[in-house]
């Protein structure tokens, strides 16, 4: 009998349930290899999905550690055994691979491979990824022991559900697109109505003030005075633009280094202290993430500019339940019961918003002469 850890009903529930809990399409790629991997006990397993170019648009391996990924190098070609599993829609389940007439060896840091399952993964009749096992792992005192029968209808119904994960995964990211696209076309109207009302006003107020130089050079000066503000005012709202459009790096830094980036640049471009800790926080799905992020910036944005804060603390943590960010300041403060008239100013609505989108909530705790505390929490998962 081949030696399964993991084994029953209660293991392939723990799988299937594994991967029906994330939408990002990385995230489900890794759930489900090392699902499989796990399930089938095997030494190494890997997922590809292919691009329209003769390569794999993403492909994640589990059993594999970084340093020998980036020592393997590029991601591998649609040829041999994998070809084949693209190409023909069905499983390929090998005493040894290196035997197979259709393989064609290894690059210099890939580890040794001998028996292999692997099957296609389909969407109707479209295949959307190749998921593969290599040296089942199992008492072989004499050689391998290979993957069974029963092991290939076990993948099999786990490739089954993978198709519903990465069909799933596939259109939650389109969703995500055209929300960035809505987004953006939001962000083209204000930027449009705003900058667009400044800058009228600002050619208007500089066409009076040039009539006015010769005949009233005071009344000149004062108008001069006034392009200056709308010129700043202007500047605001390009700069509150741009970092909409332009958000950071979250897929490759993650949100905790990317917040510390930034608030150690806005410590040494303002006179204000700005801090920042963390501690025990996990990668949370990148729509928690920018969401986060969106919040700390509008509430660095308040405190930096509108409240006169000599000390500003951000700190990211995480409890039994949630992950939490606050940002918490020593400025003026403001009187909550009016926020009503002061949220939108203040960015409060929008904040909101943002929390609520991602199944958070925002409080704001803040009073006159005390200072502001906005928290965000999202729920942990």
């Amino acid at each position: 009998m081949s030696h399964r850890p993991p084994s029953g009903l209660a293991a392939v529930s723990a799988a299937l349930l594994a991967m029906s809990r994330h939408l990002e399409m990385r995230d489900v790629l890794k759930t489900i290899v090392a699902s499989a991997r796990e399930l089938l006990d095997a030494e190494y397993a890997a997922l590809g999905v292919p691009d329209d170019h003769g390569g794999f648009a993403q492909f994640v391996v589990d059993g594999v550690s970084d340093e020998q990924w980036k020592a393997i190098g590029p991601l591998p070609r649609q040829h041999g055994i994998l070809a084949a599993m693209l190409q023909e829609a069905k499983p390929q389940r090998l005493a040894d691979v290196r035997e197979d007439p259709r393989f064609e060896g290894w690059p210099d840091a890939h580890p040794d491979m001998s028996d292999f399952l692997g099957l296609p993964i389909q969407d109707g009749d479209e295949t959307i990824g190749a998921l593969f096992l290599a040296n089942k792992r199992c008492p072989r005192p004499t050689g391998g022991c290979n993957f069974t029968e029963e092991d290939e209808e076990l993948l099999g119904i786990l490739a089954q559900h993978a198709a519903i994960a990465l069909t799933n995964a596939r259109l939650y990211e389109r969703s995500r697109e055209l929300t960035i696209a809505e987004e953006r076309s939001r962000l083209a109207h204000e930027l449009h109505d705003a900058v667009s009302q400044k800058l009228f006003s600002l050619r208007l107020t500089a066409q009076a003030a040039a009539a006015l130089v010769d005949r009233d050079p005071a009344r000149a000066k004062g108008e001069l005075q006034q392009v200056a503000t709308l010129a700043g005012e202007a500047v605001d709202e390009l700069r509150a633009a741009v970092v909409e459009l332009r958000p950071a790096a979250l897929d490759e830094d993650g949100l905790v280094a990317t917040l510390r980036t930034q608030i150690q640049v806005l410590d040494r471009a303002h006179t204000a202290r700005v801090t920042f800790e963390s501690a025990g926080v996990r990668a949370l799905p990148s729509a928690q993430e920018e969401a986060m992020l969106r919040v700390a910036q509008e509430a660095l944005h308040n405190a930096l500019r509108h409240s006169g804060a000599g000390q500003v603390a951000v700190t990211l943590g995480r409890d039994a339940s949630a992950t939490v960010l606050r940002i918490t300041d020593d400025g003026r403060g403001f009187d909550t019961h009016t926020v009503r008239r002061a949220g939108r100013h203040l960015g409060l609505v929008s904040m909101r918003h943002r929390a609520g989108s991602v199944g958070g909530r925002l409080t704001v705790d803040s009073e006159p002469g005390k200072g502001t505390t906005i928290q965000m929490e999202v729920p942990c998962g």
